[in-house]
């Protein structure tokens, strides 16, 4: 059967674009085709509506995962947040946190980088107790690799409570009359549960979280891309950061497709370990130990991206900051391994060897 191919160049620079339909929480009069240049002008007044909305806001935060997202909106608003923040999740590639990092360092920002109270090995392992509910100082929270049923444990745990704590050390307990506010890449585009949940403004508690890119397509990610990194056929600096006002690049993305700061595996496609662990075996080297040590130990969930034999897959929207963790629709999804053999990044004999280690 022929593969339906989607043109990546399918809009002309400077051309309007729009998503097919009307998202379910989009305002009055946004469901319209817009220029990269007016999406750019939605864009700051999206973040002006919030201030003006919430004037008690006592700073404005970017969220930065390392991901294309993420780094197309830390570059469009980077004269317009106090400092950027990184959950680092103790289970990401190293060499997207560096990238984090560089390039805070390179556009001298302040950067905080947040890491969780309890590991991904602690929580995997069963030795996170439940502090409150029926099951307090009884119970662990999780045990054993999470399938989609416990991606909300992880999340809560590995990127939620950072940003929480974080959130406390700005304002405190004044959450009545203080206010922080977090930027985020969220899209319509990027999702079907993206598309129906995702809102430009979205207050919840003492946080208002901010998603500037929310009416983007894919169209204008790719146009401002092309607009602001350098394709100079020369030896690029470090992220492409070529010039002050280069949008970086990051290597990971451009290897795995996403930015893998977080490999709790929760949504993870089979064989994605595999795919990890060939081009940065550093990071899937500790949940291979990790899988070694809880099988020891007797856990039946004993193994990374694989669905626990009980779990449930769960309906509910990912976490905010989880862009890319949907389940996987497996029917008719075309395989990377076979993609990067036949484009001659792999080899037949390691196609076979990563194929038979991911069955």
């Amino acid at each position: 059967m022929a593969r339906k191919v989607r043109l990546v160049e399918d809009m002309f620079p400077g051309m309007p674009d729009l998503l097919p339909k009307a998202p379910p929480k989009a305002s009055d009069g946004e469901h319209v085709a817009l220029t990269l240049d007016e999406a750019i002008a939605r864009s700051h007044a999206i973040l002006d509506e919030a201030l003006a909305t919430y004037p008690v806001i006592e700073g404005v935060y970017g969220l930065f995962s390392g991901g294309n997202d993420s780094v197309n909106l830390m570059h469009l608003m980077r004269e317009r947040y106090q400092a950027i923040l990184h959950v680092n999740t103790g289970t990401g590639i190293k060499e997207t946190t560096q990238h984090v990092r560089d390039v805070a360092a390179a556009w001298k920002t302040p950067l905080h980088e947040l890491h969780p109270k309890h590991s991904y090995a602690d929580l995997v392992m069963g030795r996170v107790i439940a502090s409150t509910g029926p099951n307090a100082g009884v119970r662990p929270v999780w045990k054993g690799f999470p399938g989609p049923a416990g991606h909300k444990v992880m999340y809560r745990h590995l990127k939620d409570e950072p940003l929480m704590r974080f959130r406390r050390s700005i304002i405190g307990n004044q959450g009545r009359t203080r206010k922080i506010a977090y930027l985020g890449g969220m899209r319509w585009a990027e999702s079907e549960r993206r598309f129906r949940n995702a809102e430009a403004i979205d207050r919840d508690g003492a946080i208002v979280w901010i998603s500037p890119l929310v009416h983007w397509t894919d169209a204008h990610m790719r146009e401002y891309r092309h607009r602001h990194r350098c394709h100079l056929d020369h030896q690029h600096a470090p992220h492409r950061l070529c010039h002050p006002g280069a949008l970086p690049l990051n290597e990971v993305t451009e290897h795995l497709h996403m930015s893998g700061e977080c490999l709790c595996g929760a949504f993870a496609k089979p064989g994605e370990l595999d795919e990890v662990g060939f081009f940065y075996p550093d990071a899937a080297a500790p949940l291979r130990d990790l899988e070694t040590e809880a099988k020891a130990a007797g856990i039946p969930a004993c193994r990374w991206g694989v669905k626990p034999p009980t779990g449930k897959d769960s309906a509910r929207p990912a976490g905010r900051l989880c862009s890319t963790c949907t389940i996987p629709q497996l029917a008719g999804q075309a395989d990377l391994l076979d993609e990067w053999r036949d484009a001659g990044l792999l080899t037949t004999d390691q196609h076979a060897a990563l194929t038979d280690r991911a069955a």
